[in-house]
């Protein structure tokens, strides 16, 4: 058995009104969007977070710099592969990942079985080692006010023999 690892994550994004709401690869009907450098996916951001540090490859900025014009407007899917290439030159396999998205709207329940599948099919694991829960902030601070949205993860690698 190698080495086994955990890794945290966490990302937050502020709305905005008219910009698009890409939650998990999912882009979601909603009035005001997670508004960032790239396409601003809180979900997808907290998982790479996650995976890099359990890895010990310090974090996403450092990765892929708001700074850098390669990354505006690219779907976090594909930050997400970048991310696994990592963990695999390290000799690191994915055993699960658990997540958990906070904001009050919209409601995202409906969307998790597509979300799973895209984390899925850019992790390179099964949807059974996907876990993605929501709450609201019950309408308290800048989530309740509906003015950001934030996402933890946790992940559990394990390093190949």
């Amino acid at each position: 058995m190698g080495k086994i690892k955990v890794g945290f994550g966490f990302d937050v994004h502020q709305l905005k009104e008219n910009h698009p709401f890409v939650l998990g690869g999912v882009k979601l009907e909603h009035h005001a969007g997670a508004y960032g450098h790239s396409d601003a996916d809180v979900l997808l951001h907290a998982i790479c977070d996650a995976l890099l540090g359990a890895a010990n490859l310090r974090d996403i900025g450092f990765h892929f710099s708001n700074k850098d014009e390669r990354w505006r407007g690219i779907s976090s899917l594909i930050l997400l592969q970048h991310v696994v290439a990592l963990l695999k030159e390290k000799n690191y396999v994915i055993g699960n990942i658990d997540a958990m998205v906070c904001l009050e709207a919209p409601k995202i329940n409906p969307h998790i079985p597509a979300m799973k599948g895209y984390i899925a099919e850019a992790a390179g694991i099964e949807e059974e080692d996907i876990s993605i829960k929501a709450t609201t902030n019950e309408q308290m601070g800048f989530i309740g006010r509906e003015e950001g949205v934030v996402a933890y993860a946790v992940c559990l690698i394990e390093r190949g023999a």
